[in-house]
């Protein structure tokens, strides 16, 4: 994506991507299910349930901007870092409706030594 990004843009690359990714599930879609019915399902959802796609294009957009200014390996590593972080925020406060899971010593250790790791990547 960082590649893309340099070529045609970070916007664009972003858009094109998006638009890229609808179109095969959309044709997924049609071929799992024999119909688009999903996305009518999708639109009469709780608003709130459509963060995941938003976050998902925050996500393609920042490894597109990101990739090539700290490389792919720093980019992987923070990224997985701030999702596990986030999990485990979710997962004690039960956000989204999920089940709440306590944070644990091992559970912070864990993700302080992810945190570590994804820093020390950012060294070139």
């Amino acid at each position: 994506m960082g590649a893309f990004g340099n070529r045609i843009g970070t916007l664009e690359a972003l858009a094109f991507t998006a638009l890229a990714g609808a179109l095969l599930a959309g044709v997924v879609l049609l071929v799992a299910r024999r119909s688009l019915g999903g996305y009518a399902d999708g639109l009469a959802a709780p608003r709130w349930l459509w963060l995941g796609a938003l976050l998902g294009v925050f996500v393609v957009g920042a490894i597109t901007l990101a990739g090539p200014r700290i490389g792919t390996t720093a980019t992987v590593a923070l990224l997985i870092a701030g999702q596990l972080g986030a999990a485990v925020v979710i997962d004690r406060f039960g956000w989204f409706g999920i089940e709440r899971v306590a944070v644990t010593w091992p559970r912070v250790a864990g993700i302080a030594l992810l945190a570590a790791g994804a820093f020390l990547t950012l060294r070139r």
